[in-house]
Parts: structure tokens; C-alpha cells; sequence
């Protein structure tokens, strides 16, 4: 298969897989298997690799194609982490070998990933991470605690920092792996959250092996790889396409056109300032995916991910006000571990607690802030006085 860059070959290539596996009479595995292989995954990807070494911007051809014809689709809101953190970081620094291995499964959704980052003493200083690993021949052996990882109860796969020199500076001595959540010696427990779900959990390792052979980019440059992961991870969160009046913004609109009776002066202006907002995130995301055309994330995905934490917030706030009495009813506190978050499909009761963990997950909005003043606006950096002592002689 050869490179194209012209939208009249994808649309012809994309037309002859419809022809050769109708949606109607093919399984939807072996039709997104089909796809990936005519390279209309993502085609802005290598050719074998699910692309077509095309521009990003003829993804929008396929997709309208596909969606003519009612395709399946991969259910990306299933496997968000695979599609938008762990794929271009295995794309940009994992061997042939790896690629192979694990994109082909990751897009088709035969496989789940999620992110193991987050420590109860690394959070918002994820670099000051304290789970080890230590070399035994050709294998990592890892120990430590992961914690708030997303749909770690379904996933096969996890992508995983861990300290492999503590006699250096934290942000020196990481290295980044690919992690079999099958493996000995990890487990997985539910953390129940506010909604009463546990969509989250804390992942404990003990003793467990990871070849080296998995592992992303060179020893000890593990924060070099992770970045390369957050930068993806905050244009995913916050930089999803959605149409005019999309998302929360568009269940709010529904109800005040639908229920007069509930409308107030003050909640009107409320509704038109949050309207506006939510529209000039939406274009700004549109921006921001036209950047992405020239190559990878900058910091500027933070910014997203902050206005989508806030305006989340806000707009399920001014949700709950307009309701009511109705409005602090919640519908199910049942324990449950979901495979997605659905914040449209459910009550505004669910759409206020869950929205109270988009300025925490995905990075805090007070680290964004900083990464958008300084890599962003160009200010001054705050003092760090750890940049340059050993890992081993932080205080903890």
C-alpha cells in the first residue's frame, strides 16, 4: 500500500472497504480489523500501522464515509486511555516490534489500556514518584502503588513510570514501561467515588515482572516519554470534537427551551455567559486540532483541559439550580464499576458529582495553570528547590 495525501484516494479507499465488508454482514471485529488494515484507522499514522502517512486532516473523509454507511466504530470513549495516551507514545518511542504488537489491538478495542501514573505521593508532583524498579537480567521487577486509574478493572494493558535510579533527580531517574495487568503480583482495588461508582481504583505491585522488552525509550528517560503521554492525555480530555450545543452545554439548553416554567432572569444570564463560553471552547478545540495537523501536542492542550474542567462544573451547577427541588435527587448510589463516563446519558445529579473530578484527573487545574503561564505565556518559573537534588535525599 502506498502514501496518499489526496481526499479523492481516501474517499476511494474508504468506499472499497465498505464494498469489500459490508457493515450490515460483517462482525464489527472483523470490520474494524479490515479498516485498520486498509490503513484508515487513523490515517495520518505509518502505513501498517493503521495510516496511511496522510494528512490528519483527511481523517474527517473517513469518518463521514463510514458514518454514511452506519459503520461500527471503536467505541472510543471505551478505550479513551489506548486511543489517546498510550497509542502516540508508542507510535513515537516504541520499537518496530511494539508497534506491531500492540496498536492493531489497542484501536480495535480487542485490548484495554490505562495509565499508571498517579501515586498517593505523586500527584500533582507526578516527577517525585516512588514506585521502583529494579533490573534482574532481562526483566524490571517493579513495587509500589498506583492510584485514581481509570478503568484499571478492565484493562489488559497499562502504560507505567517507575524509578529506575533514585541517585538522581527525580525527573532523571524515571523509565517508562508497557505492564501486563494479567501478570502476578498486580492487583486492582475499587475506589468507591462521590457517585457511589468506582470507575477508578488503586493498583498495588508486588514483585512484578516486565521484561525489558517492553520497555518505551531509553532508560532514565522515562519523564521525556511521559510527557509525550500528558500533552496527549489533556488535548483528549479537553479537546474532543463535539458539535454546536454538544456535551452538558446542550442538556442544559434542552431544558430551559423545554420547561419554561422553570426559567428565572438570573439563570438566563447565567446560561448565555456559560452558552458563550462553551462555544468559544468548542472552536477553540477545533483550533487546536487544525495545529495538530503539523505535528504533536504543545501545551496548549492544558488550556483546553482547564476550560473543560470549569465550564463542567459551572454548567452542571447552573443544571442543578434550574431544577430545583428536582435537581438534588440522584438516582442510583448502587456500587458499580463502569466501563465509561457517560456525562450526557445520565441525571443532573450524576453530571454535578462527576464533574467535580475533571479539575483533578488528567493533571490539577493548579498544575495547568502553571504549565500554561509558563510554557504557554512565557512568564517567569516558579523557584524549584529540588531541580537538582538526588531523588533518595528528597524530604517525604
Amino acid at each position: 500500500m502506498s502514501a496518499t495525501t489526496d481526499a479523492a484516494d481516501v474517499r476511494r479507499r474508504t468506499r472499497e472497504l465498505l464494498a469489500a465488508h459490508p457493515p450490515a454482514t460483517t462482525g464489527r471485529t472483523a470490520f474494524l480489523r479490515a479498516r485498520f488494515d486498509a490503513g484508515l484507522a487513523w490515517v495520518h499514522y505509518p502505513v501498517g500501522l493503521g495510516g496511511l502517512d496522510a494528512p490528519r486532516s483527511l481523517q474527517v473523509v473517513v469518518d463521514t464515509e463510514l458514518a454514511a454507511a452506519q459503520a461500527p466504530d471503536n467505541d472510543p470513549r471505551r478505550i479513551g486511555i489506548g486511543l489517546g495516551m498510550a497509542a502516540p507514545t508508542v507510535l513515537g518511542y516504541g520499537t518496530d516490534e511494539q508497534k506491531q504488537r500492540f496498536l492493531r489491538p489497542l484501536w480495535v478495542g480487542e485490548e484495554v489500556w490505562c495509565q499508571l501514573f498517579s501515586e498517593p505521593g505523586a500527584g500533582s508532583d507526578l516527577a517525585a514518584l516512588g514506585t521502583r524498579a529494579v533490573r534482574d537480567g532481562d526483566d524490571w521487577v517493579v513495587d509500589g502503588q498506583k492510584v485514581w486509574t481509570s478503568g484499571a478493572h478492565l484493562a489488559r494493558w497499562a502504560i507505567l513510570i517507575a524509578r529506575t535510579d533514585p541517585d538522581v533527580p527525580k525527573h532523571r531517574g524515571i523509565s517508562y514501561f508497557i505492564c501486563d495487568m494479567t501478570d502476578p503480583g498486580v492487583e486492582v482495588r475499587p475506589l468507591r467515588q462521590i457517585t457511589g461508582e468506582a470507575e477508578f481504583n488503586e493498583v498495588f505491585l508486588t514483585g512484578v515482572r516486565i521484561p525489558d522488552s517492553r520497555r518505551l525509550g531509553p532508560v532514565g528517560e522515562g519523564w521525556k516519554v511521559a510527557r509525550t503521554t500528558l500533552m496527549n492525555e489533556r488535548v483528549s480530555i479537553g479537546g474532543a470534537r463535539i458539535p454546536r450545543e454538544g456535551g452538558m452545554i446542550g442538556t442544559v439548553a434542552r431544558t430551559w427551551r423545554e420547561r419554561p416554567a422553570l426559567r428565572t432572569h438570573d439563570l438566563h444570564q447565567r446560561l448565555l455567559t456559560l452558552w458563550v463560553e462553551a462555544e468559544v471552547a468548542r472552536l477553540t478545540g477545533e483550533r487546536l486540532r487544525q495545529q495538530l495537523v503539523a505535528g504533536q501536542p504543545g501545551p496548549e492542550g492544558s488550556g483546553m483541559k482547564l476550560a473543560f474542567a470549569r465550564l463542567n462544573q459551572e454548567i452542571s451547577g447552573l443544571e442543578v439550580e434550574l431544577l430545583g427541588d428536582e435537581g438534588l435527587l440522584y438516582s442510583d448510589w448502587t456500587m458499580r464499576r463502569p466501563e465509561t463516563v457517560d456525562f450526557t446519558g445520565r441525571d443532573a445529579g450524576y453530571r454535578y458529582l462527576r464533574s467535580k473530578g475533571n479539575s483533578i484527573e488528567g493533571g490539577t487545574s493548579e498544575v495547568l495553570l502553571n504549565i500554561v503561564a509558563e510554557r504557554v505565556l512565557g512568564l517567569p518559573a516558579e523557584p524549584r528547590n529540588d531541580k537538582d537534588v538526588a531523588w533518595k535525599d528528597l524530604a517525604r
